[in-house]
């Protein structure tokens, strides 16, 4: 852990001014799980994810130099305040108090909407803590101005996973390693890096239609799921299997071979259930229409010959992918077929984004 030391700033300038900034963060889709971490939200296992453009967080921070040292802020949602989500900024705080320390000059208004509806499902986790974080080291930009560009997208990525895991890929697009892994150069636990191989032309703009069929709380938190692979009998195996599914898709986003990756990214969500359901508290956050949709798209998979698969996060809501040329065929399918097996027939269609943007 040595290597976080050098994310640490002791100099830096204290503005005696107000300011704000706004920054997106979209949500991501993780093609190669992570599921298990160790301390300071480093993860078991590496994984690989798709970023998304359309389900951000938009987050304004606002800043106001004050007297006494110490964490200070006020959280707003979509313009109310949100008490229910003050422990986890809580946390955060503390979590970047030593890598951040200018944080505990101002007090800070956090102001944050999502563009995809709160009650919806869709974790907001990962896009609101990447959010949060770009602001955070826009701010550090003003303090401690001289740093290199990759620093601060390493130091964004990393303060947003100490927020929440998954957050760490949301911060650069389009396709995202988190976790040291042989396969991937310069991979890292600390932080998301950028895919930095060739990717073949059918992935380029790569769809994603997510389909939410249970909006509700989930039955166990991402946080207590993680902790259940601790003394899981499989845990092992499947952190080997996460290495070897990445090299494996390294070879596959180089080749476009649709089939391979079908399988994979299919097996790899099927992966993440079955180690939830073999844990010790077990559960299962399937539904049955979850059950409904996977045996439908495999069937229409089957009769139409076009290469649409699924993935799942952990919780019943079913992410559709497919290549863009197929998109308009897909999405007559789901409005016409898989809808009806969604709470209130709601669905989002999404596609492949860049990460962080400056508003």
């Amino acid at each position: 852990m040595n290597m976080l030391n050098s994310y640490k700033i002791n100099n830096y300038k204290t503005l005696n001014k107000k300011g704000s900034f706004t920054f997106s963060a979209p949500s991501n889709i993780a093609l190669v799980k992570y599921w298990g971490k160790k301390n300071n939200q480093i993860p078991a296992n590496p994984s690989l994810s798709f970023t998304l453009n359309h389900c951000k967080t938009i987050t304004t921070l606002h800043f106001e130099p004050k007297s006494e040292k110490g964490i200070s802020f006020d959280l707003l949602f979509e313009g109310k305040p949100k008490e229910s989500f003050r422990p986890k900024i809580q946390k955060y705080f503390e979590r970047i108090q030593d890598l951040c320390p200018y944080v505990l000059d101002y007090h800070f208004t956090i102001d944050t909407q999502n563009t995809f509806p709160h009650s919806s499902g869709i974790a907001s986790s990962a896009s609101g803590m990447a959010a949060l974080s770009a602001n955070i080291i826009a701010l550090e930009r003003l303090v401690n101005p001289n740093q290199s560009e990759e620093y601060y997208e390493q130091k964004t990525s990393l303060l947003a996973r100490l927020g929440s895991g998954s957050a760490c890929r949301s911060i650069k697009g389009n396709i995202v390693v988190w976790g040291e892994t042989a396969s991937i150069e310069n991979s890292s636990d600390l932080f998301g890096v950028e895919f930095p191989y060739e990717v073949h032309d059918v992935f380029q703009n790569y769809q994603d239609s997510i389909l939410l069929v249970d909006k509700g709380e989930k039955q166990v938190s991402s946080t207590v799921g993680h902790e259940l692979m601790h003394n899981h009998p499989f845990a092992e195996q499947r952190f080997a299997q996460a290495h070897d599914n990445i090299a494996k898709l390294k070879t596959i986003l180089k080749s476009g071979d649709l089939q391979q990756f079908i399988a994979l990214v299919e097996s790899e969500a099927l992966t993440l259930h079955a180690m939830m359901m073999t844990s010790m508290p077990y559960f299962i956050l399937m539904k049955p229409n979850t059950l409904e949709i996977i045996n439908q798209i495999w069937k229409f998979r089957e009769t139409t010959n076009i290469p649409v698969c699924f993935t799942l996060d952990a919780g019943a809501n079913v992410h559709v992918l497919y290549p863009n040329k197929y998109k308009e065929e897909i999405q007559n399918f789901i409005e016409n077929e898989l809808a009806k097996h969604c709470q209130n027939n709601q669905f989002i269609h999404d596609e492949m984004g860049f990460g962080v943007e400056k508003l």
